[in-house]
């Protein structure tokens, strides 16, 4: 799973990258083989305005290779040469930063939410957890595996995606999206999970308890991009 942030200015910086995920990279990716692609508009948190993606694969060297197989794309390089060829004066992002994340054992695989076929209505909730060692880091990954993902079933959220960051900043740190309807249902579910039984005997256990496992979170609200496949 790979996934991006790119920093930008609002006004023609916006619209550019826009057109650029839209008309180039996301349907040049689609014919290497990756899908579906995320594609977010920062709503609630720092930064804004900024554009997150979200590149799903099943082999890292399909990754690590797209970027060279992009360049030899001439369907792509033709779309995307607004975007590449932006002047210095005139860039087309001010920053670009990415990570590199394994998907959790128990949630193999990205589940796009019910509504996206339709084009529904949904938010997205980006969480990341960083942990003060690697031993609180596993502790935590342990609890999604050990109720965490039953639980945010029975509390009504969608779950995208759970993953381990192995390349990126802030490290050691895990990312998870989760969806909604509505941004009005975010502290609903929230309070569900945080009532439920079976998260209140969780998060009492000695190993989870005996010190803080996570010592920063960074909580994003974004809304899918009109082109997002996901």
């Amino acid at each position: 799973m790979y996934s991006a942030s790119i920093r930008l200015q609002s006004g023609p910086q916006s619209t550019l990258t826009q057109s650029y995920l839209a008309d180039a990279l996301i349907p040049a990716l689609n014919r290497l083989g990756f899908s579906p692609i995320g594609a977010f508009n920062l709503d609630l948190g720092p930064e804004t305005p900024a554009l997150y993606l979200l590149i799903p694969s099943v082999a890292l060297d399909a990754l690590v290779g797209a970027e060279l197989r992009l360049a030899n794309d001439e369907e792509f390089m033709k779309a995307a040469t607004p975007f590449w060829n932006a002047p210095a004066s005139a860039p087309a992002f001010t920053r670009v930063e990415s990570s590199l994340m394994i998907a959790f054992e128990g949630w193999p695989r990205l589940v796009v939410p019910p509504v996206t076929a339709e084009h529904g209505k949904r938010v997205f909730q980006l969480r990341t957890y960083e942990s003060p060692s690697n031993q609180d880091h596993m502790r935590k990954v342990d609890m999604f595996h050990n109720g965490e993902f039953e639980i945010f079933a029975r509390a009504g959220f969608w779950q995208v995606f759970f993953g381990d960051t192995l390349v990126g900043p802030r490290l050691p740190q895990l990312t998870y999206m989760v969806s909604f309807p509505d941004v009005s249902e975010v502290d609903v579910k929230w309070n569900a999970f945080r009532s439920d039984p079976q998260w209140k005997k969780l998060s009492s256990l000695p190993r989870y308890k005996s010190e803080a496992i996570v010592g920063n979170v960074s909580n994003l609200i974004l809304r899918p991009a009109s082109f997002s496949q996901i």
